[in-house]
């Protein structure tokens, strides 16, 4: 029996379809819209971050959560730790969208959660 070896270089090698962003990715299907954590309302909690483990993580300086996958987790789960947090801030929205909302967020001037604010003089009280 021989094996004819040419075969192998007459089928095609590209696809027909455009790549549209639903392919899948990393062994997943990439999802129509993203997850977004509108970090200047989020009280770092914590609750998203030890449900979706790797989608959440708290971002170090501020103290506040941060999308860090888009593929992390499930859907499932990330709707669950969507529904634990406390304050409403993640939200589901288009991909298009992240560019302009992480813009608008680096426009605020955040301060972070574990310190005290910065105050530019002191009260002084009378001591009795």
């Amino acid at each position: 029996m021989t094996i004819d070896l040419s075969v192998a270089f007459q089928s095609k090698s590209t696809f027909d379809s455009e790549v549209n962003g639903k392919e899948p990715c990393l062994g997943g299907q990439l999802r129509e819209q993203a997850v977004w954590v509108d970090e200047s309302i989020c009280i770092g909690c914590r609750y998203c971050a030890h449900v979706a483990t790797n989608t959440f993580v708290i971002e170090p300086h501020l103290g506040r959560s941060r999308v860090i996958r888009q593929d992390g987790d499930s859907t499932q789960l990330i709707q669950e730790a969507i529904g634990t947090c406390p304050v409403n801030c993640i939200h589901w929205v288009p991909f298009e969208q992240l560019d302009e909302l992480r813009a608008q967020l680096d426009g605020m001037n955040l301060q972070d959660l574990g310190k005290l604010p910065q105050v530019s003089r002191r009260i002084n009280r009378q001591k009795s």
